[in-house]
């Protein structure tokens, strides 16, 4: 049947069609994660400048092109190798089959992350409340470059690592328990910690430290709300919970 004389010329105009329209597809997405990255350092900038009431802060700086640089490399890096996962990350921070709750939870902590971003704006450059010498700003930077290769390795390993807490079904969502994942149940949270740790260590203040407590909090509360989502509407889910006993750091919680 595919040998027909005139269904072959049209299985080869579609195939060429599909072709021609891959690397503009491509295109678009990568423009997409640009245009998304270049939002994040505007937006990031804006608060952290803003409250400083000052361009001149080199450690703001260092942030910026440490998270751009890094955001990016993870976004090429996605979209050669897992396109599918790729495609989820971009997705909005509320979709329509988002948890409530995780809406909620999101809504929150964007609050909570502008603030904190306006309080070492405040406290590191405006007013000059902390003093941290250069060797504690250094460790802040490496946390921050740990806490993306923790993500790459998380990418690497699951590709249901969505935005969004959420079943995906369409994907044929399936528990992950290698890589990572053997070791704690959300290691992208884990190395979030080292992030909340390690900015306010970066920007050079004290005041930022204390609270990250409260961010390290938040995120407690949804690795726990998020188990049980997972709990009761991914199979197995269950059963890797009582394998893997830990949720953010191995011998502690």
């Amino acid at each position: 049947m595919l040998d027909h004389p005139r269904v072959a010329p049209i299985m080869k105009a579609h195939l060429m069609h599909r072709l021609h329209d891959r690397p503009v597809t491509m295109r678009r997405v990568l423009a997409s994660k640009l245009i998304i990255q270049i939002g994040i350092f505007v937006a990031l900038g804006s608060l952290l400048f803003l409250s400083a009431g000052t361009l001149q802060w080199p450690a703001a700086w260092v942030l910026l092109v440490e998270m751009g640089g890094t955001g990016i490399a993870l976004g090429l890096w996605l979209r050669w190798h897992d396109p599918a996962l790729f495609a989820e990350r971009l997705s909005a921070c509320f979709q329509s089959s988002q948890k409530r709750w995780d809406k909620v939870f999101m809504a929150t902590l964007l609050v909570l992350w502008s603030s904190w971003f306006v309080l070492m704006g405040v406290d590191a450059v405006r007013f000059r409340w902390s003093h941290v010498p250069v060797w504690a700003q250094a460790i802040g930077a490496i946390l921050i470059a740990l806490n993306a290769y923790i993500a790459y390795r998380t990418f690497r390993e699951n590709t249901f690592a969505a935005p969004v807490v959420k079943i995906q079904t369409e994907r044929d969502h399936r528990v992950v328990s290698t890589g990572p994942y053997a070791y704690v149940r959300h290691p992208m949270y884990a190395g979030n910690l080292l992030f909340f740790i390690g900015t306010p260590l970066l920007l050079g203040s004290w005041y930022g430290m204390a609270a990250t407590p409260l961010m390290a909090a938040m995120l407690a509360m949804r690795a726990v709300l998020e188990e049980r989502t997972l709990a009761s509407g991914l199979p197995g889910y269950r059963d890797y919970a009582v394998r893997v006993r830990y949720r953010l750091i191995r011998g502690i919680w």
